[in-house]
């Protein structure tokens, strides 16, 4: 054999040692490596409204203020706030107009919850129970040839490495799901943005969509004029290495491993390329609002703001962090300053309503997309309540939920009944004059004739949530959790018990079988998955992540 030849042989020889002895390291980082490069900052052209205001009343401006993963006692109105820290721009909100004491989620995780916020329906309804967990993989590459692990399947699933309950792969779901990229919010369903388009508005998204990225499901494709974020779950604030950021790494969490290794920092532009955000992501988002709000002062406009903050990976701004000497726990302290900055921008979006002279005429609506997550590792980020994101406990599913209209709403109002996401719909709609889309049940219901006092009682009777076979119902202030890992009907009466400490379901057996009966019948009334759920994750209800799991402790499991 020729020396060259020979020279070659062992460079592959050596070369596929090596590869094959990083295959853990290459498959973990795959999927941030196969979606392409990120090109540098560039400036955005907002699309400018008119020059001067038409004559006359118009139709109130709408502002969507949507976190990522805040807990109730995140803030400090509806709550004590993150190790004390106030969040008075966010108190303004609902200091300024109504609390609603009782508002939850359409869903304990980020996309089926704005799958029901966008279209005012119980996502079930069309198909959307589980969170699209697959990456954005070129076409032409091989995915055949990695389904083998299913890595990207496998990372979703948050896990304690000393429990005895551990995720369950579905190997059978997992060889037989469609390739890549089609799982989204189907185009036949009407959003809010398509809504109040048809009433003239000028509509903007920011931020975070989690919607699809297939054909038709993009935010520019579902009645956004105009679209700066990103399509995929999350992103990362800025360059960990970045000179301005204080980072936090949960090593005892799979998934962060997972999303530091894949996760740009990068927005697009109604659908264009890849670009660098300037400065860090949650004053990024909010610059663009404020630059959207000028850019339509002359008009009505829908401003969707959807932060990523204080979703993973957690990341803070140093002046932030720096302000916060009193917190000792650098996790605690990092997750602080997130909210901190997310609290700046809400403070920068209503000053510039103001200044703009759109205050009066401007509806402010604040809330979370679920409740905090198990997986930071922080125990009072949902307290008083049990459970996390990814469990249809109060914790879960019980968000900040607060509205302001300034001479419409009443300062300081309260609303106590339940009411829900997919109530915005209905409510952004009677508030524009749009009438509700026909053919199609629209379960959200218009919120402000119960908060003026013009309507009485509840707007919704009963709620539900479904992921699986794990399916809750709110009835009143009843509440069952139909659980199937472990098999188990739990029963809570919220009136005295708001925090489901006390199981009373074996001293209601009535009650218990009532409450099925109306989980059956709702069930009949959505639709099958859209598709498959990959893996069921066990998550403790009292505990987070990351702390020693305790013998005989309540768990649930989730499927997504």
């Amino acid at each position: 054999m020729r020396l060259w030849a020979k020279l070659l042989l062992g460079t592959l020889v050596v070369g596929a040692a090596g590869l094959f002895a990083s295959r853990d390291y290459i498959k973990l980082h795959m999927a941030g490596w196969m979606a392409g490069p990120v090109a540098p900052n560039r400036p955005v052209a907002w699309a400018q409204g008119p020059a001067t205001a038409p004559a006359g009343q118009r139709p109130p401006n709408i502002i969507l203020i949507i976190a990522d993963d805040l807990g109730i006692n995140d803030i400090s109105l509806t709550g004590s706030g993150v190790a004390g820290v106030k969040t008075p721009n966010i108190d303004a909100i609902g200091r300024q107009g109504v609390v609603f004491a009782n508002g939850y989620a359409g869903n304990a995780t980020c996309a089926p919850s704005r799958a029901a916020l966008m279209t005012g329906r119980y996502a079930t309804r069309f198909g959307y129970e589980f969170t699209p967990t697959d990456p954005n993989i070129p076409k032409w590459f091989p995915i055949e040839q990695f389904r083998v692990d299913h890595m990207f399947a496998r990372n979703i699933a948050h896990m304690d490495s000393d429990s005895v309950h551990k995720p369950i792969f579905d190997e059978e779901a997992a060889a037989n799901s469609a390739l890549p990229g089609g799982k989204g919010m189907p185009a036949s369903e009407i959003t809010i943005a398509e809504q109040l388009k048809s009433r003239g508005y000028h509509t903007i998204h920011l931020g975070k969509w989690h919607l699809g990225e297939a054909k038709g499901m993009r935010p520019e494709q579902q009645g956004f004029d105009e679209s700066l974020g990103f399509m995929i779950g999350g992103m990362k604030f800025l360059p960990e290495g970045d000179a301005d950021v204080v980072n936090s790494r949960q090593d005892f969490d799979p998934i962060d491993k997972y999303l530091w290794a894949n996760l740009p920092f990068a927005v697009q532009f109604n659908g264009g390329p890849r670009f660098a955000p300037d400065r860090y992501m949650t004053d990024y988002l909010t610059e663009a609002a404020l630059a959207g709000i000028r850019a339509n002062r002359n008009r009505p406009f829908f401003l969707y703001l959807a932060y990523n903050a204080p979703h993973t990976p957690l990341q803070a701004l140093k002046s932030d962090y720096d302000a916060l000497p009193q917190i000792k726990d650098h996790r605690l302290r990092v997750y602080a300053a997130m909210i901190r900055a997310l609290d700046r921008g809400v403070g920068k979006v209503l000053a510039e309503l103001k200044a703009q002279r759109l205050d009066d005429n401007s509806i402010v609506i604040f809330s979370s997309d679920n409740g905090g997550a198990n997986y930071i590792g922080l125990p009072d980020i949902n307290r008083p309540y049990r459970g996390w994101k990814a469990t249809f406990f109060e914790g879960g599913t019980k968000v900040p939920f607060m509205m302001r209209w300034p001479g419409t709403i009443a300062a300081g109002s309260r609303f106590a009944p339940p009411v829900s996401h997919f109530d915005i719909y209905a409510t952004a709609s009677a508030a524009a004059g749009a009438a509700l889309p026909a053919g199609r049940v629209i379960d959200g219901v218009d919120l402000r004739p119960y908060v003026a006092g013009d309507k009485v009682g509840m707007p919704h009777q009963t709620l539900f949530w479904r992921s699986g076979a794990y399916r809750v119902v709110r009835d009143g202030d009843w509440k069952l959790q139909s659980l199937d890992l472990p098999r188990q009907d739990l029963l809570y009466d919220l009136k005295v018990d708001p925090t489901e400490k006390k199981d009373v379901a074996a001293a209601n057996p009535a009650k218990v079988t009532e409450l099925l009966a109306k989980l059956k019948a709702h069930d009949a009334q959505q639709m099958p998955p859209a598709w498959a759920s990959l893996v069921k994750a066990p998550i403790a209800i009292d505990r987070p992540l990351g702390t020693p799991s305790v013998s005989g402790e309540a768990y649930v499991y989730w499927s997504n």
